[in-house]
């Protein structure tokens, strides 16, 4: 069984230095929560998770099928409740992505395939809360490819 762990030391006032296998991520708060904004609050990076995964797996596919990107956005946008304790009600992903015109279909598929069978963090966070996402290839919408699952 593989095992993710990690570290995180208080290094005073809101701060926190997470030791992520040799990599280093400091959270704080902000100056009117008690911290000096050295780093994120720890709730987005929720957000940045799902965004480098299904990233990631996208990059992955196309990447098989010998298709060359040049170039890939993922904007997540995660809502939050109005009370305590705060969390995520939703999220939606878009998917900003230039290649070649004949690609699209592929660059469609790549990102269903993430979403809905290999990215891992979006699956585990479908469980909290509906995640849907589209694509926008060369700057065009591509319609309604969007899906919302959740447990």
């Amino acid at each position: 069984m593989a095992i993710h762990e990690i570290e995180s030391q208080w290094m005073g006032g809101m701060q926190f230095n997470t030791l992520i296998g040799d990599h280093v991520i400091t959270m704080d708060a902000p100056e009117k929560s008690g911290g000096e904004d050295l780093g994120p609050v720890p709730k987005p990076l929720l957000l940045t998770a799902i965004a480098g995964c299904t990233g990631m797996e996208v990059v992955a596919f196309l990447r098989k099928q010998h298709i060359e990107l040049k170039n890939m956005t993922i904007r997540v946008r995660g809502s939050l409740s109005q009370t305590a304790p705060i969390v995520y009600t939703n999220a939606q992903l878009v998917f900003e992505i230039q290649g070649s015109s004949n690609d699209s279909e592929a660059v469609v598929q790549a990102v269903k395939d993430s979403q809905e069978r290999f990215c891992g963090v979006g699956t585990m966070l479908r469980k909290a809360f509906p995640i849907t996402w589209d694509v926008l290839f060369n700057g065009k919408a591509i319609p309604k490819n969007s899906t919302e699952t959740h447990a």
